[in-house]
Order: structure tokens, then sequence, then C-alpha cells
């Protein structure tokens, strides 16, 4: 069910965007831990992507191992720049296939100028058999030359803040990243930190 709406939202917006200008992309990764807003998924996870933009419009699919089955994600919008201030909407599910989580929907806020971006997302957590949960997610991220810092953290029923600082580059036409993120206790139950070190490539197709 999920998947064929996912199916359908993005069949609709290439139907809107025109095919025929399509610019299309894929991409294969693997980390030797996989962090997620601070917050550990799984060791040694294989993902992949493709993504469709189009004249602002952007479209894409992403999927990781998570141990118990597949984190599969499915997402679109739109960026526009207006002076010299980049800004994006759009919209984000979170789905899987076995039961390591619970589906998350989230409407997706962005906005970047110079070395500095904002990301705010607003949404709803599935939560099993519990009551649904609403939250509010915020990063602000700063990058240059590879570098890249970043500060978030969530508000309304989730909490915690966490920290992460990389650096990635070009190698042999393959992308290798180390990541250091430090999480508080109020995000993860008690203070944790991890190096990550990611390797990965993007396909024009």
């Amino acid at each position: 069910m999920k998947f064929f709406l996912k199916t359908g939202l993005l069949a609709t917006l290439l139907a809107i965007t025109g095919i025929a200008n399509a610019d299309w992309s894929a991409n294969l990764g693997f980390a030797s831990e996989y962090y997620y807003r601070g917050i550990f998924q799984e060791s040694t996870s294989a993902n992949a992507g493709v993504d469709y933009e189009n004249n602002g419009f952007f479209a894409g699919s992403w999927a990781a191992d998570v141990g118990d089955g597949l984190e599969i994600d499915g997402y679109f919008g739109y960026g526009f720049s207006t002076g010299a201030v980049d800004l994006s909407v759009g919209y984000t599910g979170y789905f899987y296939t076995g039961d390591f989580d619970d589906t998350y929907q989230e409407i997706n806020l962005g906005a970047g100028a110079g070395l500095f971006s904002l990301d705010v997302a607003v949404g709803q957590y599935d939560n099993f058999d519990g009551p649904t949960l609403d939250y509010t997610f915020y990063s602000l991220a700063v990058e240059k030359n590879g570098f890249y810092g970043k500060v978030g953290g969530f508000a309304q029923d989730f909490e915690g803040e966490y920290f992460e600082a990389g650096y990635s580059a070009e190698v042999a036409e393959v992308d290798l990243g180390v990541i250091f993120i430090y999480s508080n206790e109020d995000l993860v139950g008690e203070s944790d930190e991890a190096i990550i070190f990611t390797v990965g490539k993007a396909f024009d197709l």
C-alpha cells in the first residue's frame, strides 16, 4: 500500500514537470555505522537511491539496510532561489519492511545562504500500537571545501540534541568521508559518540 502510494506520487510529479527534460541520477553507498539525526540505526549499513530533478522539482527514493529489513524513504519537493538565498519545501516518508521501526512522515523546509543552511522538519510518527507522536526537527549547518559542522535537535514529543562534523572528498571518482557524531542523553538515553567512515558513488542515468 505504502509502496504504491509513493510510486503514484512520483508518477504524478513526473507528468507535471515533463519527463523529456528529466535529470535522473542514482547512488550507492556504505557506512561503517548508520546514524540518522544523531540516533544509531545499524552497523555496517549499505544503501542505494535514485533521484529525479527538473526545473526545481525533485523526487526520489532511498533505501538502507537496518538489520531487520530495509528502511525505504520516499520524498518530493520544490527548490528555488530568491536573491542570494536558496529555499525548498517538500515531503519525506520513512517506511520499513520489517519490525525495526514504524512509519514517519514529515514536511520539510530548507533555507541556505553562503556557507550556512537551515533545515526544519515537522512530522508525525505512527509509533506501532501506541499513540501517534508529533515532532519538530531542526538543524543548522556550515560547510566549506568538504568540511562541515551541524547542530541538530528535536522538539514536541521528541527531544534531545546532537552535534555532527565531517569531511568528504572524491578520490578516483569515489566519494570518501569521515564523520564524528556526539548525541546527548536527552536524545538517546545516555550520551553517545561515534566516528563513521563512508564510501559512495553517484551516477547520472
